[in-house]
């Protein structure tokens, strides 16, 4: 079976995936802060739009998450591969996980027992997350409302927000950035079917109309092999590829 929450980072093969996809959803999208001696924390449901997560600590006037501002996504979602931007990471603001087990068993993670890389952490295949507990920090409404409006307008800028994609398409080589090693290559707005690499931002691929996995993930094999030939890097995936080929 698949776990799903937004399946913002997915792409899903045309012929499909032979299995039970488990999307969590609304029954998992409250969220509430609260108070205990280690300081101010917020629980959110798995399921909750990282957009309603961020608004809601805006309006509250709680501070730690701006960063995730304009990601596609769920609370469970931007845990489970350690989402992040702009110099940060979800595992910063993580204090627990509770989840199900694939056992079936009820588990609950602490900070130290879980290990976060770059956009993924170790939680095992299959784990279903109901909540997680982020620690948050007071601060004044207009001081928070204002960072997510300065993260809002940059990917806005950089981002090809108005067009269908899964997001990052790989992840970025220690020190350097996949968006310019593709543009470098001479790929930014090469189309092949109804797939483009952005003309925005090179490490996205957008569907232009009609656009198959085929045809997005014939660019992807062109971009690692072009990067490669051109500067001898090895591009990683970081969406998920999941289904048939």
């Amino acid at each position: 079976y698949l776990v799903i929450g937004n399946g913002s980072n997915l792409l899903i093969t045309d012929r499909g995936f032979d299995g039970v996809a488990v999307v969590i959803g609304r029954g998992f999208s409250g969220f509430a802060f609260e108070e205990d001696p280690k300081g101010l924390f917020l629980t959110a449901g798995a399921g909750l739009p990282i957009s309603s997560l961020v608004s809601g600590c805006s309006a509250e006037g709680f501070s730690g998450l701006e960063f995730l501002a304009w990601i596609p996504g769920t609370a469970g979602g931007a845990v489970a591969m350690n989402a992040g931007a702009f110099g940060h990471e979800t595992a910063e603001a993580v204090r627990e996980v509770h989840a199900l087990s694939p056992g079936g068993d009820l588990v609950v993670f602490d900070k130290s027992s879980l290990s976060f890389g770059y956009r993924c952490s170790d939680i095992t295949p299959g784990t279903v997350i109901a909540s997680v507990v982020f620690d948050v920090k007071r601060a004044r409404h207009e001081d928070v409302a204002g960072a997510v409006a300065h993260y809002g307008g940059l990917r806005r800028r950089r981002q090809p927000l108005g067009m269908r994609s899964a997001g990052s398409v790989f992840k970025n080589p220690p020190g350097r950035y996949a968006g310019e090693l593709i543009e470098v290559a001479g790929l930014k707005g090469k189309r092949i079917g109804g797939a483009m690499i952005s003309d925005v931002h090179a490490n996205f691929i957008v569907n232009t109309g009609g656009a198959g996995s085929d045809d997005v993930l014939r660019l992807v094999e062109l971009a690692k092999r072009k990067v490669y030939q051109a500067a001898g890097i090895e591009l990683e995936l970081e969406i998920r590829v999941v289904g048939e080929r």
